[in-house]
């Protein structure tokens, strides 16, 4: 890790301590509803930034990463933008423009890869999920609304826009020159496998991909399939609300999600009987790019007992997102409701944890101290671990406990970011 980005996590956390300190002095804490008391803090920690720091500090830069850190600790995917940069955002936002194929959220401070839409500059590159953009054109990510990122990498096709990337492989920044092109959402994949195991590969929730999922089940019905496999890897694009009738293929009664926020009416969703089209064994797999639509379905079809679900954690990212307009003409974009799944549970703050935790293969190839592949190395493991799994506990080849107890490729609990480690002087 490069000394500039440990220390900025390092001082991140420092103002963190400084507001519990201050917030407690004389023995008084501030009380967690006391909303003017915690404004109070907040402004004698900027006085005695103004006051005390080392050297003069750039206040609207330390103002702008307060905003910016305070959205980023309720919500990883708001955005407050200033006047220019909210008429630059609604300028652009729905025009046809190409881009990189990046699906982004904010994560310690720095704008964090959710996916990468196959087929796009980015995943030509070996961008992964998990990866950081320390900067892009040049300009540093840290405290950077997270809207104004993804408008920076939108332009016209064939343009190029530099970024600086924490790769989890390699966390020492690289400079790499994506071309923005326009790359579709990616198609949905049905067949037959041996066995008479029908297996979908749900990519993306947008458009009418659920109805495609149901045309393509039902053909697979019709081949004699006994067993589905329903793959949401990497499935984050699309209306998250599609993930309500997705489950349903799969669901004739309960509970799929509930929708609720501070000042929106709750909304349950249920299951109609009438949506119902697969009532056999079912095996979800999820992993780490698992977000949005994909993450609602496979909370509703695992905590109703439906389905198992193998692989990895899902992102977390199921909410209804709100522009507010501000009387300076800036904005803030926040989530203003969120789904929970049928136990209760917030899907954006916990994702989907699956029955079976296993991580998948890297097949990715080998890359230089660059980022490049490097050419000739010894190919990876190719086998998809995760589907074979998930064949083998749909068909009743192996259960539950038995692929918990094998334990290769289990993940531990508490993994920390490979990027952003403990300081030398943390236990």
């Amino acid at each position: 890790m490069n000394s500039r980005f440990k220390w900025t996590i390092v001082g991140s956390s420092t103002c963190v301590v400084a507001l519990l300190l201050l917030g407690a002095r004389n023995g008084r804490a501030v009380s967690t509803d006391d909303v003017y008391g915690h404004l109070r803090v907040y402004t004698e920690v900027l006085e005695r930034i103004k006051l005390e720091y080392v050297e003069e500090p750039d206040m609207k830069s330390v103002t702008l990463g307060a905003i910016n850190g305070l959205l980023e600790s309720v919500d990883p995917f708001a955005s407050y933008m200033n006047a220019d940069q909210y008429r630059q955002y609604e300028k652009t936002e729905d025009s046809a423009k190409a881009g990189v194929g990046l699906i982004l959220a904010k994560r310690y401070g720095y704008v964090a890869v959710v996916d990468v839409l196959p087929g796009s500059p980015a995943e030509k590159a070996h961008i992964e999920t998990g990866d950081l953009i320390e900067s892009i054109g040049k300009v540093a990510t840290r405290d950077m609304p997270l809207a104004y990122a993804e408008e920076l990498l939108r332009g016209d096709p064939n343009t190029g826009v530099e970024i600086g990337l924490l790769r989890l492989k390699n966390p020492e920044p690289q400079k790499l020159t994506l071309t923005r092109a326009v790359t579709p959402y990616p198609e949905l994949v049905a067949k037959l496998l041996p066995g008479d195991v029908g297996y979908l590969h749900v990519t993306s929730v947008a458009g009418d991909r659920v109805d495609q999922t149901k045309d393509k089940l039902r053909d697979l019905k019709h081949q004699g399939a006994k067993y589905i496999v329903l793959d949401l890897r990497h499935c984050s694009t699309g209306d998250q609300a599609n993930g309500i009738p997705l489950a349903n293929l799969f669901l004739d009664k309960g509970q799929i999600a509930t929708l609720k926020g501070q000042k929106t009416g709750t909304q349950e969703f249920d299951a109609k009987t009438d949506d119902d089209l697969w009532e056999g064994p079912l095996v979800i797999i999820t992993d780490r790019a698992t977000a949005g639509g994909a993450e609602i379905a496979a909370a509703a079809l695992e905590d109703n007992k439906r389905a198992q679900v193998v692989g990895e954690r899902s992102y977390g990212d199921a909410s209804v997102r709100k522009t507010i307009q501000m009387d300076d003409g800036g904005a803030v974009i926040l989530s203003v409701a969120k789904y929970y799944s049928p136990a209760g549970k917030s899907i954006q703050d916990n994702g989907v944890t699956p029955t079976v935790q296993v991580t998948e293969n890297d097949n990715g190839p080998e890359l230089d101290q660059d980022g490049n592949p490097i050419p000739n190395s010894a190919p990876k493991n190719v086998e998809d671990n995760l589907l074979k799994q998930s064949i083998d506990l749909v068909t009743g080849k192996t259960t539950v406990a038995q692929l918990t107890n094998q334990g290769d490729g289990m993940i531990p609990q508490n993994e920390q970011h490979p990027i952003i480690q403990k300081s030398p002087q943390e236990p």
